[in-house]
Order: C-alpha cells, then sequence, then structure tokens
C-alpha cells in the first residue's frame, strides 16, 4: 500500500504513505487500514485522506518504479467528481 501510494504520486515518499497508513488516513474498500504492508489489488477503491481534501480513486494497475506523472496516472481512476469542471450530460452519463 505504502509503496503505491508513492508510485502513483500520492506523495513524495514511502515514509510520508507509511504515517498516512498509519495514522487512519487511508481506507480500501471502505475499511480503515492500519498498515503499510496491506495488499491491493486492481478494483479496490481508496479513500485518501490528504492536504486537507478527501479523495477516492479506484485502483487499475500496479508499478514497478515511481515513474513520471502521466504513467503514475494510468495507476487509478478518479471517482470524485472536479468541483471546478462544469458538469455536462457526457460528465453525467446521459
Amino acid at each position: 500500500m505504502d509503496k503505491w501510494l508513492c508510485y502513483a504520486r500520492f506523495v513524495k515518499h514511502r515514509s510520508l504513505a507509511q504515517e498516512l497508513i498509519e495514522s487512519g488516513h487511508i481506507r480500501v474498500n471502505r475499511v480503515k487500514i492500519q498498515k503499510p504492508a496491506h495488499a491491493i489489488k486492481p478494483q479496490d477503491v481508496l479513500t485518501i485522506a490528504i492536504h486537507n481534501q478527501i479523495r477516492v480513486v479506484r485502483v487499475l494497475g500496479e508499478a514497478e518504479r515511481r515513474g513520471p506523472a502521466t504513467e503514475a496516472r494510468l495507476l487509478y481512476e478518479d471517482l470524485m467528481p472536479d468541483p471546478l469542471k462544469p458538469q455536462t450530460d457526457e460528465n453525467m452519463g446521459a
């Protein structure tokens, strides 16, 4: 879990990911986790409380390393709508 958070670029260092997890700021499929070594798999839904906001993402894949941001973005699907982006029929599933 801590590696994935780092590779997906939610945090800069694994130690920061470990702190988030151990302090109860991460949920996997609505269950609060406490161990940085918690295993995740594709289709798991993560709720991440970070930087005074809540992020909800679906895991799409794993990575071997911390790559560029464009590569990191392919590891998850953001399930929270962007509050600054205007909602269109396409965004609303119509």
